[in-house]
């Protein structure tokens, strides 16, 4: 009986469904949709959850980085600022040098015996030897010049000397002494460089 009623109910069941949306029909696969559904749902996530961890890697190596750069840049400018802290006072400190060579230079050999002049002599040339051991304690170096080639790191060439004894280029003269503190030029040699004869 139950048999012969089941294509009436199915027919009825029918009937009442017509008109209903396709979306809103339970056909008995709702429930595999669902966790199909759900399923591609937590890949979705799962895949934005590993993107994010990713770039959460990227922005901690980044700022590893970062962090190490700043130090570095730290650490080289406290270097510097030990090694070439004294650059100002040394460069003022070379007039007081270039004044104290010229009045060495200038002492002639007739003062540098005679008694009464021998001490004051010995005194400025003592003067002249500690003040240079004092700039060379702090790394103040004089820069070579006569007899180099030219290079205008170091030198400054303020005028141009005819000269068969001496290569084109080469420096002959020097005028003012040239300095380095560390590995930087504290003032450039002043100097006359030679040129062939016309």
């Amino acid at each position: 009986m139950n048999d012969e009623n089941k294509p009436q109910e199915d027919a009825a069941a029918a009937a009442e469904l017509k008109g209903v949306p396709e979306e809103f029909l339970d056909n008995g696969t709702c429930e595999g949709a669902e966790e199909a559904d759900a399923d591609n749902a937590m890949a979705e996530a799962l895949e934005a959850l590993r993107g994010d961890l990713e770039t959460a890697k990227q922005d901690v190596l980044y700022a590893k980085a970062e962090g190490q750069n700043v130090r570095r840049r730290a650490e080289k400018d406290i270097q510097d600022a030990r090694n070439y802290a004294a650059t100002g006072f040394a460069r003022d400190v070379l007039s007081v040098w270039d004044n104290l060579s010229r009045a060495v230079d200038a002492i002639p050999d007739s003062l540098r015996e005679d008694d009464k002049m021998k001490g004051l002599v010995v005194g400025l040339e003592a003067t002249q030897r500690e003040l240079e051991k004092v700039f060379k304690q702090h790394g103040v170096e004089r820069v070579a010049a006569v007899g180099m080639p030219l290079d205008p790191n170091q030198h400054q060439a303020m005028m141009e000397i005819p000269s068969k004894d001496h290569e084109a280029g080469t420096v002959i003269q020097e005028m003012q002494s040239g300095w380095m503190i560390k590995d930087r030029l504290l003032r450039p040699a002043m100097v006359g460089v030679a040129k062939k004869p016309d």
